[in-house]
């Protein structure tokens, strides 16, 4: 059926998605009603007993041999468990992170200093981070550091998923504004007020410009370093890191390198490749927690 057709729509509007949504949230009350161990536990289990036998998995599999090509297919393999384990434990988490306190028995919090020295500097601050770990733990840097926040995402094509979504996100101290031309003009808007945000880098991108990553050109965002230059903004780089079941480790790290010769376009290029090098020294250091889902490289 052509995507674009009315009926379509209406079908997507008034059956599918409240079908989805239905399921997602049965999905997201049976977790939140498990202790956090135990949801974590179950869902890990579930996305590593089935996810391998998905379609999905075949691009996953096309990314690791590109990026990895020195493993063996047993290693490759071992790594797509893992990157299922880590995504079905993430997704059974978000009912639990809003009571997962940072600096508390879950969420180790390491090199907070690199934050803090934003809230003093008279400057914007841009941290990033991608959909490695549970990224979806790196939300709590705004309370970690006691400052207003906005972070850019992408809204779900389902509305009752986004609800669903942004329902896990409300202990988020600060402004969540949706990817698109609105919410690019809100961040600017915030920036150039001095405040701070927070964006995830590694989603490919069509209109973005050609940065190595894993030895291959990935179309990449240039927004972080675009601002960056604009508004003499710092940089920090977040990691988040699973541990041990539902325990991760966020970590700020030192702001980046921003070059300013004069020629803009070298010097974003120069910039998003040392944040594409950031992210690709995490994920090789984990590769099993970063999202080998996404059609990271053109084909």
């Amino acid at each position: 059926m052509d995507k674009n057709s009315q009926l379509y729509k209406m079908r997507q509007k008034y059956i599918s998605h409240p079908l989805q949504g239905f399921g997602a949230y049965l999905v997201y009350w049976m977790f939140a009603l498990m202790p956090a161990d135990m949801a974590s536990a179950v869902g890990g289990w579930l996305m590593r007993t089935l996810g391998p036998k998905v379609g999905q998995t075949k691009k996953a599999r096309n990314n690791l041999v590109a990026a990895f090509p020195e493993k063996s297919p047993e290693e490759i393999d071992k790594i797509i468990v893992g990157m299922w384990d880590n995504l079905g434990r993430s997704a059974a988490e978000i009912p639990h992170l809003h009571k997962m306190r940072p600096g508390g028995p879950r969420i180790e919090i390491v090199g907070i200093e690199n934050g803090l020295a934003t809230k003093t500097d008279d400057k914007p601050g841009l941290f990033f981070s991608g959909h490695i770990g549970n990224w979806e733990a790196t939300m709590c840097i705004a309370e970690v550091l006691d400052m207003d926040m906005m972070s850019v995402y992408r809204a779900p094509d389902n509305p009752w998923v986004e609800g669903l979504f942004m329902r896990a996100r409300k202990t988020f101290k600060g402004k969540l504004v949706k990817k698109g031309p609105e919410g690019a003009r809100k961040l600017t808007r915030y920036l150039k007020d001095g405040g701070h945000a927070c964006m995830l880098v590694d989603q490919k991108m069509t209109d973005g410009i050609a940065v190595p990553f894993f030895g291959r050109d990935a179309m990449t965002a240039p927004a972080l370093a675009q601002f960056a230059l604009k508004y003499d903004a710092p940089i920090i780089p977040i990691r988040s890191e699973r541990l041990n079941g539902a325990h991760f480790r966020v970590t700020f790290y030192p702001p980046l390198e921003v070059p300013k010769t004069g020629d803009r376009h070298a010097d974003i290029l120069a910039t998003m490749t040392e944040v594409n090098a950031v992210m690709e020294k995490w994920i090789r250091e984990r590769p099993e927690q970063w999202l080998w889902l996404h059609r990271r490289w053109p084909k």
